[in-house]
């Protein structure tokens, strides 16, 4: 379609799109957009709206446009969102603490979750505005049949320069021969204890073993960095931070240090959450010449490294010290749902939209209207700890 055509395009075709699909919702407990709630994204998204006519270029990113960037993953703040997390399934073959109630969670029908195909719809449409880094979550993305493939049509997109996967690492080792030939090309493997009786605890399921295969595999295969991530919480794991932090010496692995976030059934309480400032401390009391790194404008984790070890660290510090102001990052849930904050409640069903014919240009209306209310930052870790919010695993981890 011309770009012409593309900025007359208003929000009244993304309001009737909705109507279409009203009857489509499906409501949860945890805020999963009903289709009440995305008329109401529209109705209170006059301002954004405005912002569409108000904000020259405005229109897709198309070979001959001369916008660095597309406007509709620019929000208010001029934060550009580049970084698109997709989650495969809701499913997992673990039960970590951080991620979901014990009693685990109430799963999406399938019919109802994303298929290929609309998973690569979306993804297409992303990275034709702008998107170059996709990172498939779950859930345990592994699980899923079609990941390879997946993976594979993912690398065919041009514009797109990395695909990424978050895994628990339980099946890892024996799919990354394949994973790789497909074109992954970075991997962030759980890992929350080096003691395996401890592991078990945490993540309530056996399989410690089998992670520890898949870090050496991926190191084995050049992946480098290889990322850990390990969720720090007090009376748990606090006290492995130098074991981990030894971990690098060796190997070209980068152990990411993650607080402890409040999800819905991870039952967080702030004296459980071991800051930033206090984890470096300790680190810095075995190893005074810690050194920080340099890091990119729009990264998450604050890295450091000892020097003479061949791997590095980084802590993730989104409850002490947010890096809300250099967020990149979009998030669409195994069932389709739109989050621009991982912290956030509100959410829009691109779902319902693609289903129910919608096109581009107006999923793009939905999804810079979406962009467009994204707030300046969270709300704070004990504001976030009251708030209804999906739990971890439903979200993408």
């Amino acid at each position: 379609m011309a770009a012409a055509t593309m900025i007359c395009c208003s929000l009244k075709n993304a309001r009737k799109v909705f109507a279409r699909c009203r009857n489509r919702s499906v409501q949860r407990m945890f805020s999963s957009a009903t289709h009440q709630e995305n008329e109401t994204e529209l109705r209170d998204s006059t301002l954004t709206a405005a912002n569409f006519q108000s904000r020259p270029g405005r229109e897709r990113l198309t070979d001959k446009n001369i916008l660095p960037f597309s406007a509709f993953l620019t929000d208010s703040f001029g934060r550009r969102h580049n970084y698109l997390r997709i989650s495969l399934t809701e499913k997992c073959n673990l039960r970590c603490q951080y991620c979901m109630p014990e009693e685990g969670v109430k799963l999406t029908p399938r019919a109802q979750l994303l298929s290929t195909s609309e998973v690569l719809t979306l993804a297409r449409l992303f990275v034709r505005e702008g998107v170059d880094k996709i990172r498939l979550t779950g859930g345990e993305p592994l699980i899923r049949p079609d990941v390879l493939d997946i993976i594979a049509e993912l690398k065919k997109l041009a514009g797109l320069k990395t695909v990424a996967v978050t895994t628990n690492g339980i099946n890892l080792s024996r799919l990354l021969p394949k994973l790789r030939e497909a074109g992954l090309d970075l991997i962030n493997i759980s890992l929350d204890s080096l003691v395996p009786a401890k592991f078990e605890f945490i993540v309530r399921r056996k399989g410690f073993h089998k992670v520890m295969e898949s870090i050496d595999k991926a190191v084995e295969l050049g992946y480098n960095p290889v990322k850990i991530n390990c969720v720090v919480m007090r009376g748990l794991n606090e006290d492995e931070l130098l074991e981990f932090v030894q971990f690098t010496e060796k190997k070209p692995l980068e152990v990411r240090f993650i607080e402890y976030m409040p999800f819905d059934g991870n039952k967080w309480n702030f004296k459980k959450m071991v800051s930033y400032q206090e984890m470096l401390d300790q680190i810095r009391q075995q190893w005074p010449s810690l050194e920080r790194l340099q890091s990119g404008p729009a990264d998450t984790a604050k890295t450091f490294k000892v020097p003479g070890f061949k791997g590095q660290l980084g802590f993730i510090t989104s409850m002490s010290d947010h890096f809300c102001g250099s967020c990149n990052r979009l998030r669409i849930t195994a069932d389709g749902n739109l989050k621009v904050c991982l912290f956030g409640n509100s959410e829009v069903s691109l779902r319902d939209i693609l289903r129910s014919g919608a096109s581009d240009e107006e999923l793009l209306e939905i999804i810079g209207a979406a962009v467009g209310r994204k707030k300046k930052q969270h709300a704070g870790m004990f504001s976030i700890s009251q708030m209804k919010n999906r739990p971890m695993i439903l979200i993408g981890g």
